[in-house]
């Protein structure tokens, strides 16, 4: 078990309750706010092969957005899988989207699972023991939000299975098949979630209007 199992292995820890008292998450020096409308969040390390997928899915949605913008306040960040920097990055957040990376006892490298846990529900997700790398899971990071009133407006996670996670550079083959295709699957989950609010916001102000209108006598 390495370190980071090894602190998680007991519970939650002190320091990762003190982190979880900010009121804005940061990593890297990046603050986010309640004016950030989806964040994209890649959970992972480059150093552990196929444990980096959620740093390259991001890096391939950076490059992305050179031809094709993501809507406005979007935010693409990485994360090491802390609690306390997940539910702070989430936190006030109407759509965080995770990605990180699974290893299965038999795994199908390069496979996608999504998962969409209702809002304001516990999520017990039949899927959730897939031995990620990060020895605090998110089913339980996602526990103590909900339990914090802490967990973002809506949550979908991707967890793409992986083959290797020795230490080393660079993903397996199949992982990076999966790669663009996941890019490209977020990147509509980003866009529809920017049109559906923008479609709320309008029906919003039609009843404002609608209701100004048959006040005056």
């Amino acid at each position: 078990m390495d370190g980071r199992s090894r602190r998680w292995a007991n519970g939650v820890s002190r320091a990762a309750l003190a982190s979880c008292g900010c009121r804005s998450g940061q990593q890297r020096g990046v603050a986010l706010t309640a004016s950030v409308n989806a964040l994209v969040i890649g959970i992972g390390n480059v150093f552990r092969r196929d444990d980096g997928v959620g740093p390259a899915v991001l890096a391939q949605l950076k490059k992305r957005a050179l031809a094709r913008p993501l809507p406005p306040h979007t935010v693409l960040q990485e994360c090491d899988g802390d609690p306390g920097r997940l539910i702070g990055l989430w936190e006030n957040v109407a759509l965080a989207v995770v990605v990180d990376a699974c290893f299965p006892p038999s795994p199908r490298s390069g496979h996608v699972h999504r998962w969409c846990p209702a809002p304001g529900a516990v999520p017990n997700p039949a899927g959730t023991q897939r031995h990620s790398t990060h020895g605090f899971g998110l089913l339980e990071t996602l526990r103590l939000a909900d339990s914090l009133g802490r967990s973002p407006g809506r949550l979908v996670v991707y967890a793409v299975e992986g083959a290797e996670r020795c230490l080393g550079t660079g993903l397996t083959p199949s992982v990076i098949r999966a790669v663009g295709p996941l890019a490209e699957r977020i990147e509509q989950d980003v866009v529809r979630h920017a049109e559906a609010a923008a479609g709320d916001r309008q029906s919003s102000a039609g009843i404002g209007v609608t209701r100004r209108s048959g006040s005056v006598s």
